[in-house]
């Protein structure tokens, strides 16, 4: 039998060959999903593939009528100060901005990605040359069409590498040039108004995950971020009547946008995002008096608060979202960089218990990881031993590189689940006889600096692929390396994977790339999380998205 693309073309026979293989268990259903969806395949027959019937509302195309119960709906989440979505370091800002900036390709909580403002799209075998299909009769809300030039200028933005802060250029990084920090040369090319294709110098996997990823927003011709909100064009089908950092941001339904009128969501006409800072107390009052009708995320002893509550429903979703405990390689400290030092970072490590990290930090609501970012949940994970927790050597190793006498201060930002990890792991060091001091500062603080501080804590969102994290945040150079670390080795093993399309041999390869980060002490990495909502009775499309993703557009009461 041919198994086919959206498109009508052929899927690689690899990927065919990979679903035997992928029907013997979850983790490896939900990797064969994400990979088989990514080179084209719908929902349908991906899950066909592996013998199973697809979820009912996949691949229709259609949404049913919304019920007349309910016009708005009041979301708790912290609003961020908006701009150039590409710089984006934080997911709040996207979900505001994602009332009317939508994305060419979605990702789903069951690792499938769907097309949006992509119709279909197919890769080579090679994994050398996409096609993009943009879909058709999609305009702006202005009335202009969107067309192919739309999706070739946004990809020339994502590849400009001389814009501080962008991260669309790690994930783009095969068509950047390295002598312009721009698009490559004759590497893009649209045939028509609705085709797209990338020929890329060398193969890259990692593309179509990356259009899903909360920076790849599509911004019109001319966008300027300072005026976005006074001129907000975009394909979705709101507009931002007001945002306010640190207070709240309201969406408005824009009834006058045609694209948007066809019955295909947005049955909301407002949208209100409310800001109650980061204490989940807040969220609970806020529930308890009826002024919220969903949450962003909650943590800790909360999900059991809420859980309590008449009248509300707890959504959960397993993640490879996490928080690591870092030292920033080539941060300054009275004219030292002590964290360049392998044996400082090799002795934090030791110094640290993952277990207790997760039990103190997280409440055990996780499961334990080890300490270089690659998740059970990604298709290129492969087991490693526990990290070793020896306080002696670790104090041993610190004395060794003459930081016996040093205090290392800890930063993390003040809110329930990452000030209790944060606390936790200073603890652990105060035992191993490590000088340490905790600092705890406002998000105002956090968000500006978070990639810059000495020694810190961060949290990172899933993402579908274990090379995607490793392009983003360990890669030389990248705006996210928030660890300071180069390893030339890493970087090349590290290509020679997002070019590999057999999963058994790029997890051979990331195996490589999983012991670099270890054996180089880059991060204390301690748990993956499972994340929790919830939601009022009767509010659909509300449910955590593994990715921390609001849709407006897909909420509805019922």
């Amino acid at each position: 039998m041919n198994w086919l693309t959206r498109s009508g073309r052929p899927l690689p026979s690899s990927i065919v060959g990979q679903a035997e293989r992928a029907r013997g268990d979850d983790v490896s259903r939900r990797e064969f999903l994400a990979l088989a969806s990514s080179f084209g395949a719908s929902t349908a027959t991906a899950y066909a593939l592996l013998g199973l019937p697809a979820p009912a509302s996949a691949d229709t195309g259609e949404s049913e009528p919304p019920s007349a119960n309910g016009t708005s709906v009041r979301i708790q989440m912290e609003v961020r100060p908006l701009g150039d979505p590409r710089l984006f370091d934080w997911f709040q800002a996207a979900n505001v901005t994602r009332g009317w900036l939508e994305y060419l390709v979605s990702y789903e909580n069951d690792g499938t990605f769907q097309p949006q403002l992509l119709h279909d799209w197919e890769i080579t075998n090679d994994a050398r040359h996409y096609t993009l299909r943009v879909r058709p009769g999609v305009t702006w809300n202005d009335g202009t069409p969107f067309t192919s030039a739309d999706v070739a200028r946004n990809i020339a933005r994502w590849c400009d590498k001389t814009v501080p802060g962008n991260s669309m250029a790690g994930r783009f990084a095969a068509l950047v040039d390295p002598a312009t920090g721009q698009l490559m040369e004759g590497t893009l090319s649209t045939p028509d108004d609705l085709t797209v294709v990338l020929d890329l110098p060398r193969a890259d996997i990692s593309l179509i995950a990356g259009m899903a990823d909360y920076p790849a927003a599509i911004v019109p011709e001319g966008f300027d971020p300072d005026r976005m909100l006074e001129v907000p064009v975009g394909t979705g089908p709101y507009l931002p009547e007001s945002v306010e950092p640190g207070i709240g941001a309201v969406l408005v339904r824009n009834d006058s946008h045609k694209w948007w009128n066809a019955g295909n969501g947005a049955w909301m006409e407002r949208v209100e995002f409310i800001d109650l800072g980061t204490d989940p107390a807040s969220f609970a009052a806020a529930a308890q008096d009826g002024r919220i009708d969903m949450t962003y995320s909650v943590e800790g002893d909360f999900i059991e608060v809420f859980g309590g509550m008449d009248g509300w429903v707890e959504n959960k979703v397993n993640t490879a979202a996490t928080v690591v405990i870092r030292p920033n390689q080539k941060a300054e400290i009275d004219g030292r960089r002590p964290y360049a030092d392998v044996r400082v970072r090799r002795a934090l490590q030791l110094a640290m218990d993952n277990e207790i990290l997760l039990e103190l930090g997280y409440a055990n609501r996780g499961i334990e990881a080890e300490n270089h970012h690659v998740a059970p949940l990604h298709p290129e994970y492969t087991p490693m031993p526990r990290p070793e927790h020896d306080p002696a050597a670790a104090r041993a190793l610190m004395a060794e590189a003459g930081m016996a006498d040093f205090e290392h201060e800890l930063i993390s930002l003040d809110d329930d689940w990452r000030r209790n990890t944060a606390d936790a792991a200073a603890a652990l060091l105060a035992d191993a006889g490590i000088k340490v001091r905790r600092t705890i500062v406002p998000g105002t603080v956090y968000w500006t600096n978070w990639a810059s501080f000495p020694f810190s804590t961060t949290d990172w969102g899933h993402r579908p692929l274990g090379v995607q994290t490793y392009a983003l945040a360990y890669r030389s150079g990248e705006a996210w390396n928030e660890f300071g670390w180069s390893n030339p080795e890493f970087d090349a093993v590290l290509e020679e994977a997002l070019a590999t399309l057999d999963i058994e041999k790029r997890r051979a390869l990331m195996h490589r790339c999983q012991q670099l980060v270890r054996d180089d002490g880059v991060t204390v990495q301690p748990y993956w999380r499972r994340l929790f909502n919830h939601t009022v009775e009767g509010l659909e499309g509300g449910g955590h998205h593994i990715g921390f993703e609001i849709r407006p557009a897909a909420l509805r009461w019922t």
